[in-house]
């Protein structure tokens, strides 16, 4: 049996308040089985014999729709993905030092070559962006709140959904769950 993270968009932001616990009951509703919350922000690790992530993405976020009433886009990685994503280094050492945060938007698929061009005129002496998969790497060198960029202009400039995590809790996550993915 495989076992997966979901990250989940518009979970507890916006007004959008869900237990962890009706989460949990969701997923179980599925046949997904080891269904265990990681922090109260959309994060959902399961197990299950499908190997066709894009039709678990399209039916938990049905069954999400259903029962909490609005839509929630539903972005899976494995295990081996998550660990690699927590360990990528898009930017050097030197300019990590002039961040105040470093977070990653998971999409749904990777970037092509107009995508990233948009993506990359969105740089400011603020914010720095890096492309790689189905991620995209932000580094903020100021409070996130002083940017003029959010999720909101992300989505819009690339015409697509995307999820925000801040890579302490990809690290958090990789570090509590790769070696029982890997070992599955």
């Amino acid at each position: 049996m495989a076992r997966y993270i979901a990250l989940l968009r518009a979970i507890n932001v916006g007004g959008h308040t869900v237990k962890m616990d009706v989460l949990r009951q969701q997923f179980e509703a599925l046949g997904l089985v080891g269904v265990e919350t990681f922090i109260a922000s959309g994060n959902v690790v399961f197990e299950t014999p499908t190997q066709n992530v894009r039709a678990l993405e399209k039916t938990i976020a049905q069954q999400l729709r259903t029962a909490l009433g609005y839509e929630v886009v539903t972005f899976i990685r494995t295990a081996a993905e998550l660990a690699a994503i927590a360990q990528y280094q898009p930017f050097s050492p030197a300019v990590l030092k002039t961040a105040q945060a470093l977070n990653v938007a998971f999409l749904t698929d990777a970037l092509e070559a107009a995508s990233q061009k948009k993506l990359l005129a969105l740089k400011t002496d603020i914010d720095d962006f890096h492309a790689h998969g189905r991620e995209v790497y932000w580094l903020c060198r100021r409070k996130q709140s002083e940017s003029a960029f959010s999720n909101a202009v992300l989505e819009k400039t690339l015409g697509r959904p995307a999820t925000f995590r801040g890579i302490n809790t990809i690290q958090k996550l990789a570090a509590k769950y790769a070696a029982n993915f890997a070992a599955k």
